[in-house]
Parts: C-alpha cells; structure tokens; sequence
C-alpha cells in the first residue's frame, strides 16, 4: 500500500516524468516478485504472473492507431474536411460550432491530441483573417475533442483501457446488451454542450469568406483509418479471437501504411517520422501502470478500496454512482485521466461485487466523468495543454479563468446529461444481478 500511494504522489508531483516513475515503481513490485523478496513479506507473487498483467492488446492498439493517425494528418485529409465544412458555415459563431463538431466527430475515432493539432490551424487562419483573438474558438476546438473521447473503443486511452477490462468490443459502445450504448450517452451530452457554445457565442456574427480548399494528393491512409475501424467492428463479431486481435489489426493496418510508404518512396524517412510520433511516454506509463496495479490488486489494496466506497456510501448503489462519476470529474480536472481510469477500474469491479450489482453502470459511469472531467481545468486533459502551446505559439497567453468560462459550463452540462442518462439507462441492470 505505501509503495502505491508513494507512486500516485510521485506521478502527481512530477507529471514530466510520469512514465519513468510509474517504470522505477513496476520495477520493484518485479522485485518484490522473486522468490527471495516474496518468500520475506511473505507475498504469493511470481514474475511471469506480475509482468503478465502487462495488456498487450492495450498497447499495440495505441501504438498502431497513433501511428496510422498520424499518416492520415500527412495526408491532409483533415484540413481537406475542415475546409469543406467552413465552406457551409455563414459567419464566425457557425465557423467556430461547426469546427468545434467536427473535432467531436473525429475524436470519436482519433486520438484527441492529434484532433486539435489538425483542426486548430483551420480555426487560426480564420482569425487572421477576420482580424479576431483565436482563443476561445481553439478553447472550443480542445474541449469538443475531449468530449467524444468515451463514445468509441478507440476514442481515447480511457476507452481502451475499458474495453480490454470489461471485454468490450467496437460495437458494444453502441449497442450494449439491446440498450444504447455510451457512444449515444456521449451524443446526448454533445448536443447539450453545443447549446452551451452556441450560447457563449453568440455575438460572433461576422461574415466569413472561404479560402482555397487543400489539395490531397494521397488517399490511403483515409482507406487505412476507415479499414481499422470496420475490422474492429468485424472482430467484435468473432466469439472466440485471440486476446491481442485488436492489437494486431491496429499495429498490422499501421504497418502496411509503412510499407506502402515505403515502396513508394524508396526512403525511410516517412517510417522514421511516423515512429517518432508515436506517444512512447503515454505507453511506457501505461505499461507500468499495469504492472503496479496488478501487484496492489494482489496485495488487496483494491478491494480495500472498494470496500471503504461500499461503506461510506451505505451500501446505496445510487451513492456509490454518484461518487464515481463526479469524483472522477473532479480528479481529472487535475491528474491525467489515464492512471485513474486504469486504477479505478478493478476498484469498480470490486465495488460491484461487494454490493452484488452488475458493473456496467459503475464502469460506464467511471469513463463518463473521467474523460469529460478533464475538460474543467487547462490542465485536466492533453488536448488542452495542446490547444493552449498553438495559442502561446500564436501570441496568446490565455489565463485560467477566460478558459473555463467557456469550459465550466460546457463540462457541466456533458457530465450531468450523462450522468443522469447512464443512471436511466443502466441502473435496472444493475439492480437484476
């Protein structure tokens, strides 16, 4: 239990080096594994059983759809998308909205960060343009992109971590058991924050004027993203798969993009860059994560934890909802969602247990606050800290406040909406275990 707390200190204290801390602590709970250590305290550990709950799946469908993301925004498909849209938009308060969707929409599919990085540059050249601050449109842009980050399996880290441990697949957060799943519980809160927006926006009516389209010269890394998501739905459909299948189809689509490259160019450069831009900080966190998690769940400490939650909260399964959903959106406002999502799911599991109810209301009520809670503060989640380095890039320092006026009430509304909508939807089946 103190090396755990030691870690989460550590991992709060020093968000820089969060992976190496995370690796040092996953290190020693290996040590504690050998026969030596473990014979000493006394511990029922073994290596192999401590580095096997390293999820493989987890990070080979990170590496690999961070990667063929990356090829598409090489491609410039996005901007090509983006111009499309401000084509159809009449002034700037439509321009920001319809920017604003459209990073929702395709962070549903793509990694956050990588969403801003494409549309934040549309939002810029329409603020030179109109000779306007371009602040609170890439405040928008960040913060929609966080939103839809719990609608899809490969929407967000969060989303992965909780389809590996509840055995979920593509479909399954659309239709989960005959009742809508939380890709739909993301719309419902999408809709809501828009009028937010729409509302905070309201005086931006000047006209807006197109610019010249962008050119994309090379389609298959469009093919390649649309491939990846139509084989994780035809996976989901395979009852018996081997248990990285996800992982492969990511990594092996990513590849091919590679060697398409490649064959093409005759140079290496392209897999040079594409490798470089992988997010090997957020998978060597990760990858300790899983090891220091698995030893505390050995240990007991997670069931501890569960069982602290069922008492304070009376054994009242509504109580204990409530206090995962909006604790999680008050942590993740401050620490990376990640390492909170990825501990607090075998404590919701326990939890679950305990009080004899089906975890899918608690499971899902725990990625609803985490991924949407992050949206609070400029630091809660890494789309803002991104949206934030192009501002300061551009110019613009942007203060705390003037972030979360727009941010407050756009979190706000997400998160009650569903919060309330997965409490209807999912709390009969709770109740029927």
């Amino acid at each position: 239990m103190g090396l755990f707390v030691l870690t989460y200190v550590l991992l709060l204290a020093f968000p820089k080096v969060r992976a190496h801390i995370a690796l040092v602590s996953a290190g020693i709970f290996v040590l504690l594994a050998t026969p030596r250590f473990s014979a000493y305290f006394g511990l029922d550990w073994s290596i192999p059983a401590m580095l096997g709950n390293i999820d493989w799946n987890v990070i080979l469908m990170i590496a690999g759809t961070m990667g063929t993301v990356y090829l598409f925004i090489e491609s410039r498909m996005p901007a090509l998308l983006a111009d499309l849209l401000i084509e159809k938009t009449p002034n700037v308060k439509w321009a920001i909205i319809s920017l604003a969707l459209f990073a929702s929409i395709v962070s549903a599919f793509i990694d956050n960060v990588a969403t801003v990085l494409m549309v934040a540059p549309v939002a810029i050249d329409i603020s030179k343009k109109l000779k306007m601050s371009p602040v609170p449109s890439i405040i928008a842009i960040s913060i929609s992109s966080n939103l839809q980050g719990a609608a899809t399996l490969v929407g967000d880290t969060t989303s992965i971590l909780l389809g590996a441990y509840a055995n979920l697949d593509f479909m399954d957060f659309f239709v989960y058991r005959g009742k809508p799943g939380l890709f739909w519980v993301v719309q419902a809160g999408a809709v809501v924050s828009t009028l937010v927006l729409l509302y905070v926006f309201r005086r931006e009516k000047q006209r807006i004027s197109t610019k010249k389209r962008t050119r994309v010269t090379d389609y298959f890394p469009t093919f390649l993203l649309v491939g990846t998501i139509a084989l994780l739905i035809l996976a989901s459909f395979v009852p018996e798969k081997p248990a990285i299948t996800n992982g492969l189809i990511c990594m092996g689509l990513f590849i091919v993009g590679l060697l398409r490259d490649y064959s093409k160019t005759g140079s290496f450069d392209i897999i040079k860059d594409a490798f470089r831009e992988i997010d090997y900080f957020t998978i060597a966190l990760l990858t300790g994560l899983f090891v220091v998690i698995g030893g505390i769940k050995e240990a007991g400490v997670v069931d501890a934890i569960g069982q602290f939650l069922a008492n304070i909260s009376g054994g009242n399964v509504f109580v204990v909802y409530t206090l995962i959903v909006w604790s999680a959106v008050l942590l993740s406002a401050f620490i990376d969602n990640i390492p909170y999502v990825a501990t607090m799911l075998p404590v919701t599991a326990g939890l679950a247990q305990i009080l004899n109810v089906d975890p899918t209301l608690l499971y899902f009520g725990l990625l609803t606050g985490a991924t949407l809670g992050g949206n609070l503060t400029p630091i809660g989640a890494s789309a803002n800290i991104t949206g934030l380095g192009i501002l300061r890039r551009e110019g613009h320092e942007v203060r705390a406040w003037d972030f979360m006026k727009i941010s407050i009430p756009f979190t706000l509304s997400a998160v009650t909406t569903g919060y309330l909508l997965v409490w209807l939807l999912w709390s009969l089946e709770a109740y029927a275990l």
